[in-house]
């Protein structure tokens, strides 16, 4: 599985990594361990819970979410940089989910937010993915409104394949 899910969590780890740039005050050097490290624990915490056969199986397990708590795999990947969870709080959306599933990582700001997707690829044997009813208008504008904070011009990211 681990080759299988390269591209999810990559695209996962880039997307959260993009967050914390555009929130600025973050050098390059340690944007990249940042990235890094999140991709080796999303990596060690999705390994026996990735089935592309059936890719819901497990999804809630493999969501990122931050919701008046950090999500533990993004908080250890930032301690590495010495990053705390009240910075992070102040870098990241205050409501941020991130499903990251075999054949599709998609995201929601805010509790009421577009879902967006960031990556999505074909399955194999012609299985139909998950309709997402959501344009890409909507996303951007949620990204830019999605916060409680002052807003942030972000630049959307759309990873396809």
């Amino acid at each position: 599985a681990g080759a299988a899910m390269r591209t999810e969590i990559s695209t996962a780890a880039a997307f959260v990594t993009r967050l914390l740039r555009a929130a600025g005050g973050i050098g390059e050097e340690q944007l990249r361990r940042f990235r890094e490290r999140l991709q080796e624990e999303l990596r060690e915490h999705y390994k026996h819970h990735w089935f592309p056969l059936v890719p819901s199986k497990g999804s809630g397990y493999r969501c990122i979410r931050i919701n008046h708590q950090m999500d533990p795999l993004v908080g250890k990947a930032a301690g590495v940089i010495g990053l705390s969870h009240e910075r992070l709080f102040q870098l990241l959306p205050n409501e941020l989910t991130l499903w990251v599933d075999p054949f599709e990582v998609s995201y929601r700001i805010g509790e009421d937010g577009s879902i967006c997707v960031l990556y999505e690829s074909p399955q194999p044997a012609g299985k139909a993915s998950k309709a997402l009813e959501s344009s890409r208008s909507s996303c951007k504008e949620q990204w830019r409104t999605g916060r409680s904070s002052p807003s942030k011009n972000y630049n959307m990211m759309t990873v396809s394949n």
